[in-house]
């Protein structure tokens, strides 16, 4: 009975819906985070008649065949790259980006990475670093007798000496994608180029096209609590939906072996 492997595809389904669902929520805190969404396609049809064809020799055409499908599979994981609420928190090295565009950080092995959480510090050698040490690329250092950073909408960085001088010291740049659900999520807020995203197009901030930083502001998860607990609902039922058919066809098949026994 093809119901039951049917209605299997379709539980299996759900569970990644909620898979992703979940995540959504436990990253609903967290800074520069996009909400996926998971899609689904329909699986191949069995076709037991065909339309367009005669009915019998030189007859009339069918207009209608008969297909019947096999179920449903998960086609992808969609990130949604919409711009999240912006949150205030006064430090000079917070920033945020308002339009396209991500941070460039350099991992411990030299590759390229990119980010839209910009909580961004400074190391042992005043060289502006993310939570996890990675170095924002092109680098900056803040001179060790910094005692205030400014940086501007078009991302230029200034730090003011011990003398009250403002010091240009460095230009933020970001990338932006031609297909920006392409990127490949590394965690720890990190995104990776790869072929379906293209290669990164780099610019300056507030340039057409490309983002502007707001400094002191970190950008907030996109994620939206109703919309999560809608959909968490929604596939809830249609979660229960499928069990339903698979009970209801074990059921027949039960009625079936008993009345040939």
């Amino acid at each position: 009975m093809k119901a039951l492997a049917i209605a299997a595809t379709g539980m299996n389904a759900q569970q990644t819906n909620l898979d992703v669902i979940a995540n959504n929520i436990a990253n609903i805190n967290t800074t520069g985070f996009k909400r996926s969404r998971a899609e689904f396609s329909d699986l191949l049809y069995q076709t037991e008649r065909s339309a367009g064809v005669p009915n019998a020799a030189d007859q009339a055409i069918v207009p209608e065949g008969v297909n019947v499908g096999l179920g449903v599979r998960t086609v992808a994981v969609r990130n949604l790259h919409i711009q999240g609420s912006l949150t205030q928190t006064g430090n000079d090295l917070d920033m945020a980006l308002v339009g396209r565009g991500w941070f460039q950080v350099q991992d411990a092995q030299g590759n390229t990475l990119y980010t839209r959480a910009g909580a961004f510090n400074t190391n042992a050698t005043g060289q502006l670093v993310t939570a996890d040490g990675y170095t924002v690329q092109p680098p900056i250092t803040v001179p060790a007798n910094t005692t205030d950073v400014s940086v501007s909408r078009d991302g230029n960085v200034y730090a003011k000496d011990g003398t009250g001088t403002m010091n240009n010291i460095g230009q933020i740049t970001i990338a932006n994608f031609a297909n920006e659900a392409g990127l490949d999520p590394q965690g720890d807020n990190l995104f990776k180029q790869t072929e379906a995203s293209g290669a990164p197009t780099v610019g300056a901030p507030d340039d057409p096209g490309y983002a502007h930083i707001q400094q002191g502001y970190l950008e907030s998860s996109n994620v939206d609590p109703v919309k999560e607990i809608t959909d968490l609902i929604s596939a809830q039922r249609a979660y229960e939906m499928n069990s339903k058919v698979i009970k209801a066809a074990d059921e027949m098949s039960s009625t079936i072996s008993r009345s040939l026994g």
